[in-house]
């Protein structure tokens, strides 16, 4: 059996090959960032799931993409921590980019971009990831990223800048005190998932002018710093991988389009997209 895993910050989206490349179970776990957790809560998060438990044995290949995995030091922690559970499997760590870059080919280079939890990009011409930019995480870094927007979401509720309609829906959705806010972006291991999930009320919201404006900023933040540094921004389609891409589609494209860039295509969940792309690149298994 072979395991293929989408790595975010917030959750992994795993599926279980069985040797002819039919899919034998889907399922998901918390996001393993070695950025983020601790690296003795994967083992753990790994083994409660019931589904992988069972099959952890008879896995032969284990594909691992996850966020925080673009540095030596950090595939290390992570691949040691997988080969403990899956004893029996060749695993293979890589970054999130990468499956980002798989995911999202579709026979010609590409820019290929993150929006999610976090953000990120890279290029990628059909068989190398070149990536121009850093991760900066999300205390300084992330831009356009559920992180980055749920930030802006919490500073403006707090300091009062928002309309007093979204003011009041806020307080009634969330109730949320200035402590409870401070506690959970300070002292919890997955902060930038916290921050995130924010974007549940900007989206119920989206059509709200001022979360237009805001998302809009955001947006143009995010093509800014991690687009244009890109010498084939101008000429190259830009391919989008995320739930924040996803949700935010007509104002990302708005914003691209200030800046002439052409906006390919945009995939809110990219493992089917990437279980393809194994198929039929790597494992030799394609129909």
């Amino acid at each position: 059996m072979i395991a293929i895993v989408d790595g975010g910050s917030t959750k992994c989206d795993w599926v279980i090959l069985d040797a002819a490349g039919r899919i034998h179970l889907k399922t998901e776990t918390i996001g393993f960032n070695p950025n983020i957790i601790q690296p003795e809560m994967i083992v753990p998060e790994i083994e409660k799931n019931i589904n992988l438990n069972n099959i952890k044995d008879k896995l032969q290949k284990v594909f691992f993409y996850g966020s925080g995995c673009g540095v030596p030091e950090n595939v290390a922690v992570v691949e040691k921590q997988f080969q403990s559970v899956f004893k029996n499997a060749d695993v293979t760590i890589k970054e999130d980019l990468t499956a980002a870059a798989y995911a999202a080919y579709n026979g010609k280079p590409a820019i290929v971009c993150i929006l999610g939890t976090g953000s990120n990009s890279c290029y990628f011409d059909g068989k190398t990831v070149k990536l121009e930019l850093p991760s900066l995480g999300f205390l300084i870094g992330d831009e356009g990223s559920g992180s980055a927007i749920g930030k802006h979401l919490l500073r403006r509720f707090f300091m009062k800048k928002l309309p007093a309609d979204l003011h009041h829906d806020f307080v009634e959705k969330y109730n949320l005190t200035i402590e409870d806010a401070i506690k959970n972006m300070y002292h919890n291991p997955r902060a930038n998932a916290y921050l995130a999930d924010f974007n549940k009320f900007v989206v119920e919201h989206k059509s709200h002018p001022y979360f237009q404006n805001m998302v809009f900023d955001e947006m143009k933040n995010f093509l800014d710093y991690q687009v244009l540094p890109y010498e084939e921004a101008k000429e190259a389609e830009i391919n989008f991988i995320g739930s924040i891409a996803f949700y935010y589609e007509d104002v990302l494209r708005a914003a691209a389009a200030e800046f002439n860039l052409n906006v390919g295509v945009i995939v809110q969940k990219p493992i089917e997209s990437l279980v393809a792309y194994h198929k039929m690149y790597i494992l030799n298994l394609a129909e």
